[in-house]
């Protein structure tokens, strides 16, 4: 039997889901961080997701990951540790490529796995500083469709 898997956009009731996912998997990427940053900021980004565009990546009626936009700026993509290497983030991105021709988003440099995604999904590195909240060094990086110039 084939699992039924979908894209759709964010609803009121998922929220707690993704919030739970959004923290777990900062937790899980970013050990560099100390875990009451994201403690401290999942009221904040309760608020930022309302305000967002928010796309859910659903496994057999299961939620097991997400991706929220503001614009061309892909605040992150999140996915159940479980769940991560079976495609579900290409699926994601590849479902944002098809709606934009520009897309921008951070990286901390320390979450190697997570820079390895994006040049392997043909995001290229833009820029290096350091992020102010939490002092650590991040990249900018940006995919364009079809060479347009940045």
């Amino acid at each position: 039997m084939e699992k039924e898997e979908m894209i759709r956009p964010l609803g009121i009731s998922d929220m707690d889901t993704v919030l739970r996912i959004w923290k777990t998997s900062n937790l899980q990427a970013h050990s560099f961080v100390p875990s009451g940053y994201w403690e401290r900021n999942v009221e904040l980004v309760r608020k930022a997701m309302s305000d967002a565009e928010v796309w859910i990546y659903e496994s057999d009626g299961r939620i097991v990951g997400f991706v929220g936009l503001a614009g061309d700026y892909i605040a992150g993509i999140f996915v159940e540790m479980e769940c991560r290497s079976r495609g579900i983030g290409h699926a994601l991105l590849d479902f944002l490529k098809k709606r934009h021709r520009f897309l921008l988003l951070h990286v901390y440099e320390k979450n190697s796995r997570a820079v390895a995604f994006y040049r392997r999904e043909g995001f290229e590195c833009r820029d290096r500083h350091v992020e102010e909240d939490t002092g650590e060094m991040e990249w900018t990086m940006a995919w364009m469709k079809e060479n347009i110039p940045f």
